[in-house]
């Protein structure tokens, strides 16, 4: 074309959660049955919705204004209910008008970070859920700015090697923090949120909190929100409906804005925000409406307290069947639905596999291999095609470090059972596999 029209973030943006479903696909063609443990929809994997739930969704179903337009930041009486949850905490205090609406956290996420200037970095975790690092990535058009989480002290971030990025780096004008994370399932003490956002006021810039899982922990961890410990510096919490409902397809988000008027500049970034999406009118009104319905019963927060119980029984239980295996790390998770498995340094290499008997899938996976360099890469194509199992590779969450992360959310005791005894067989097989190349 006589001009280039490809943006200069481009090659940042890279989804291998989504991506490696195609490939599964292409295995499960070949007739692999396929045991889809890449991504964190628990409706997919069986879960079921309350049929009270159901009740309040259908009765809005029915009402016409539900078919309507609503106030571009959000429908008036959600916006009031949940900033009244917050200044509940007492924490800090935000009013209706501190509360804008997105389609999901994705919307959310893209907007935020797109609408900083082009020179303000954002400083996030690795491992790093890939719609952020992506997001971050292309708004600068230059790979993200990371900090390390730290798996020798069970995945908590190293706050001495963040606060040395940022002194160094004047171009960071903000920390991302996702509490509780993913992928790791680790969640943040409340002094590690506190140096968080010691930093944050030593060097003036903002916190950006994901606490889409903030109602999803269990044996014991805190769930500390980012508006109990921001005091006076400038802060957003990105919340959601898709997980803890859960109600994935419902794409309905939300941000808190926090100590908005604080700083000038930071309160004329919220309001670009919010002028962006007068742009495209409203978010979903239909899931607005059912938040404070839902969020209010008195019903609701035994249902958290059901489901976090349930993850945490499962994360015991993976970590027990994969805590023998030699050559890897698992640190028990803490909240959302995910366990990270770390391999050791130099545990797999580019020259293991494992035995496929159907020359098509072995065809297959030879064709993936050739085309990703990283280990863990390999270790998962392998994986999926000698026993069906999808996980996601380490090193695609802007991670130097190989292994991968799986989800907790098979609700059939047995068959969630079974995937986890034969990661462990296989890690093991394949590491075996060294002596035989």
């Amino acid at each position: 074309m006589r001009r280039n029209i490809v943006h200069i973030g481009a090659g940042e943006l890279t989804y291998a959660i989504r991506e490696i479903v195609e490939q599964g696909d292409r295995l499960e063609a070949l007739g692999v049955e396929m045991a889809w443990e890449n991504i964190g929809d628990p409706v997919q994997k069986g879960e079921r919705i309350p049929d009270w739930i159901k009740d309040i969704v259908a009765d809005l179903v029915r009402d016409d204004s539900s078919y309507a337009y609503c106030p571009t930041r959000g429908v008036p009486a959600t916006r009031e209910f949940l900033a009244a949850r917050v200044n509940a905490r007492g924490g800090a205090r935000i009013g209706p008008d501190d509360i804008l609406f997105f389609n999901g956290l994705g919307d959310a996420v893209s907007k935020a970070l797109g609408f900083l200037r082009r020179e303000a970095r954002i400083i996030g975790p690795s491992p790093a859920y890939s719609t952020h690092s992506s997001a971050e990535g292309a708004h600068a058009g230059d790979h993200p700015l990371t900090y390390t989480l730290d798996p020798d002290k069970g995945w908590q971030p190293d706050l001495d090697e963040l606060r040395q990025n940022v002194r160094y780096n004047p171009a960071i004008a903000g920390i991302l923090l996702i509490n509780p994370d993913n992928p790791t399932g680790v969640v943040y003490s409340r002094d590690t949120l506190e140096g968080v956002v010691a930093i944050a006021r030593e060097f003036d810039l903002f916190v950006m909190c994901d606490e889409v899982y903030i109602n999803i922990t269990y044996n014991g961890a805190p769930a500390v929100h980012l508006s109990d410990v921001i005091g006076d510096v400038c802060g957003l919490s990105l919340k959601g409906i898709s997980k803890e409902i859960p109600w994935p397809g419902s794409r309905c988000g939300w941000v808190e804005f926090y100590n908005r008027e604080v700083d000038p500049i930071f309160a004329r970034f919220a309001k670009s925000l919010v002028d962006a999406k007068m742009l495209e009118v409203c978010s979903t009104t239909l899931p607005q409406r059912a938040i404070p319905l839902i969020m209010g019963d008195a019903r609701y927060a035994p249902h958290l307290a059901t489901r976090a119980a349930e993850f945490g029984r499962r994360a015991v239980e993976a970590c027990a069947i994969l805590s023998g295996v030699r050559g890897i790390t698992v640190n028990e998770p803490q909240g959302a639905f995910y366990l990270t498995v770390l391999f050791d340094r130099g545990a797999v290499t580019n020259s293991m596999s494992l035995p496929i008997p159907d020359r098509r899938v072995q065809r297959v996976v030879d064709e993936f291999t050739q085309k990703r360099a990283e280990p863990d890469f390999r270790f998962v194509y392998y994986l999926m095609g000698a026993t069906g199992i999808v996980v996601v590779p380490l090193s695609s969450f802007c991670c130097e470090r190989h292994g991968f992360r799986i989800t907790l959310l098979e609700c059939d005791d047995e068959r969630r059972r079974w995937t986890f005894e034969t990661l462990a067989r296989v890690i093991r097989d394949y590491q075996a596999s060294r002596a035989n190349t």
